[in-house]
């Protein structure tokens, strides 16, 4: 029986007083940032995996780290690196012998079996290692030697990529980004945020975020997010938008001039339920046309790809997508 609308409002006061505590708690440890903690936490929300771009020191691996502890959610870290092999992220076998010398083969999980896994620098890995995660990050589940394993749920992906490393990196292929559900660039503080990380962070002490959700909680609120409404205008400004990206379909000269490729349906469904995500956390029991402007870049950007030619004239896609945003909206 579905919930009466009172049941949804009351449910949606209830996610949206614990997702206030959860950014509280994981603002005790990361300063300055209050956009880049939302789109990770709509990513995740959204049951989505997030792609997080951004100069080294920046605490992204303190991020992941604070936002599964107040999402009460097991984590493991996984360092890419060009020799690491895709056993060595999502288990193998080995061969066990027991007293009586009967021989069998025994699966050992990797550090892939928990429920929100941090894969830092993911393109400094070779392109099969890479692809080591496709299965995971779309099934929630590994086989190895024609036998599936199922991830823990919730199973989220929050990697790291260094954009200003090029040297011994591998750039992630299409399929493997498109797999994001939002690419989140992480910038540089501002001078106060800068002093006050400074102080804060080299005494005796440091402040240190707590658990408001578990794994179960988390889901349910996931739950949620899927059941709210979505306007007409909303639904139509996200499908003009993804189409307006997108070679062919657009009615901007730009696009079919210098885009390579654009995003698929995977974007439509990306935005649609990320809106859905940051406006709960904003109090709103259903999203706006705001909502998906400012989700626009980082579920867009990362689907899109510009021709050479484009980008030999200084053609950027973060401002061709606020353009079509602006317009869809």
């Amino acid at each position: 029986m579905d919930p009466s609308p009172e049941q949804l409002v009351a449910e949606a006061e209830r996610a949206g007083a614990a997702l206030q505590r959860v950014r509280a708690e994981i603002g005790r440890t990361i300063f300055g940032q209050e956009r880049v903690v939302e789109l990770v936490l709509s990513g995740v929300l959204a049951g989505g995996h997030v792609l997080l771009v951004g100069a080294p020191g920046l605490a992204k691996t303190k991020l992941v780290a604070a936002t599964a502890t107040a999402l009460g959610l097991d984590w493991g870290r996984v360092q890419f690196t060009p020799d690491l092999m895709p056993a060595d992220i999502i288990g193998s076998e080995i061969l066990d012998q027991t007293a009586t010398g009967q021989r069998a083969f025994r699966f050992v999980p990797g550090p892939i079996f928990t429920r929100l896994l941090m894969a830092d620098e993911i393109n400094r890995a070779s392109p099969r290692t890479q692809s080591a995660l496709l299965q995971a990050m779309q099934e929630h589940q590994v086989t190895v030697a024609g036998q599936a394993y199922a991830l823990p749920e919730p199973f989220h992906v929050l990697a790291t990529q260094n954009p200003i490393e090029h040297e011994g990196a591998y750039p992630l292929p299409e399929a493997q980004l498109d797999r994001f559900l939002l690419q989140v660039d992480v910038p540089y503080p501002d001078k106060e945020t800068e002093r006050r990380i400074v102080v804060e962070t080299t005494g005796m002490a440091e402040q240190k975020p707590t658990a408001v959700l578990d794994a179960q909680g988390l889901i349910a609120i996931q739950n949620l997010v899927r059941r709210m409404p979505v306007g007409e205008k909303v639904l139509a400004a996200i499908v003009d938008l993804v189409r307006s990206a997108r070679p062919g379909a657009s009615a901007d000269p730009r696009v079919n001039q210098h885009v390579a490729w654009g995003p698929g349906p995977r974007a439509g469904q990306a935005l649609m339920l990320a809106v859905r995500a940051r406006a709960l956390l904003r109090g709103r029991l259903a999203p706006a046309l705001d909502d998906v402007t400012a989700l626009a870049r980082p579920a867009l950007v990362h689907r899109m790809a510009l021709s050479f030619g484009a980008r030999a004239e200084g053609l950027d896609v973060e401002g061709l997508v606020d353009d079509l945003a602006s317009r869809a909206a």
